[in-house]
């Protein structure tokens, strides 16, 4: 259950084993069904989730109801709602499995006790946030005077897993077009 953290973790750099048993030794195991919720928009996000197989969703709602998708986690990333996590108030969105996952997950307060003790763990959890923030520019700036079809072919390029993995109607409002949309240029490509 842990060797894809495990591989995660070395692919940072050289780290021994001791401090690797001593990472692994604060993630828990947790198997979930399809479209289960793991935050509300109103909770406090006191988890970070490392996904071992599967896929999870990070989105918010409109006031018409409609979902608009953020983030898309995949096998070997991980995930929270981090404004919330960092700053222990309610989330504002949610974070959902969109299928069965095997997911490895931690506490704050364990998460925050291996920044501050393993140095190693620390590097990566800045290298999380700054390619999380990176990931994140590229997007709003790829998609900003994109039509339909550039957001698209930037996802091919950048995320190509997003629309192998992610219904039409997720991977549409993640690129802020329609499904009908998305279906068409798919089919052309």
């Amino acid at each position: 259950m842990y060797s894809k953290l495990i591989e995660f973790i070395k692919s940072k750099g050289e780290i021994d084993s001791d401090s690797i048993a001593e990472i692994c030794s604060y993630f828990q195991s947790r198997k979930t069904k399809r479209n289960e919720v793991l935050l509300n928009f109103d909770q406090t996000a006191n988890a970070y989730y490392f996904v071992n197989k599967g896929c999870v969703r990070l989105f918010t709602g409109t006031k018409e109801g409609l979902e608009i998708s953020r983030f898309f986690a995949f096998e070997g990333n991980f995930v929270t709602a981090l404004p919330s996590f960092i700053n222990q108030k309610p989330a504002e969105e949610f974070l959902q499995t969109i299928e069965q996952s095997e997911l490895l997950y931690i506490s704050r307060a364990d998460f925050y006790h291996l920044v501050e003790t393993v140095p190693f763990f620390a590097k990566i959890y800045t290298e999380i946030i700054e390619n999380g923030f990176i990931v994140s520019q590229k997007r709003i700036y790829g998609f900003q005077g994109f039509d339909a079809l550039g957001k698209v072919k930037w996802v091919l390029k950048n995320q190509p897993q997003l629309l192998l993995q992610v219904s039409n109607k997720m991977a549409a409002s993640y690129l802020g077009i329609s499904p009908s949309t998305l279906s068409r240029i798919k089919s052309k490509l």
